[in-house]
């Protein structure tokens, strides 16, 4: 989807390459230097991101004071994520336009290089880390809004993608916005795929979870790239 295409700005390199090295350095320091309202908007658009190539908008509820790996993962997430030092957590949540759905994105800012984070990337990919049900990302309920009752048990479908352009690995977490409770979760690559039949893919939450993660992820890297361009 759009984040992967996005993501091309810098190719492939060591920390010896200056341009690798400052895109990291800038990458690092983005959740404290790049306003909240740029890493997560108050209304994101995604076309053609619901099922079907359905267009779909999301409001945010709130966005979550900075917190550790520890706050915002499940323990063995936050264990398999210390290889690359998780320094900060920033997390929003969201709710889709009729209020039924509701879904938390997050970025996770580490201490890693670039080999570090390739590392870790190969290791998602060759043991399906990210399907495993055991290392999921936490929620972000919201007082008084439809994410009132979004809690550990309404995790209904979720993504987490290792970025490797910048030290940064980037998830969402999508539910039911009446509290019902999904068990298991299915991760979003299958609540999307075809034919798929579980209450989380036919409400389409793996979309909503797929959809938000890779535009704040697209955000965030356009962001750095514009910031990694600028004279210094």
């Amino acid at each position: 989807m759009g984040g992967a295409a996005a993501g091309s700005w810098l190719i492939d390199g060591s920390d010896d390459d200056p341009a690798t090295r400052n895109a990291y350095t800038v990458g690092r320091e983005a959740w404290h230097s790049v306003p909240v309202d740029t890493l997560f908007p108050r209304t994101l658009k995604g076309e053609g991101a619901g099922p079907g190539g359905a267009d779909r908008v999301w409001t945010r509820l709130a966005v979550a004071p900075d917190s550790d790996c520890a706050t915002a993962l499940d323990p063995l997430l936050a264990k398999t994520l210390r290889t690359v030092g998780c320094a900060h957590v920033l997390r929003a949540t969201y709710t889709d336009a009729t209020a039924s759905n509701v879904t938390t994105v997050g970025l996770v800012f580490t201490e890693a290089d670039s080999a570090a984070m390739r590392a870790l990337s190969a290791r998602f990919a060759a043991e399906h880390l990210d399907r495993r049900t055991d290392l999921l990302p936490r929620t972000y309920p919201v007082k008084g809004t439809p994410a009132a009752s979004f809690g550990a048990r309404q995790r209904a479908s979720w993504s987490v993608r290792v970025l490797t352009e910048i030290p940064v690995v980037a998830f969402a977490v999508s539910g039911f916005a009446d509290g019902r409770a999904s068990a298991p979760p299915q991760p979003a690559s299958q609540a999307m795929a075809s034919g798929a039949t579980t209450p989380a893919a036919q409400a389409g939450l793996g979309h909503e979870a797929k959809g938000l993660a890779d535009r704040v992820e697209r955000a965030l890297r356009t962001r750095v790239a514009d910031l990694t361009e600028q004279p210094r």
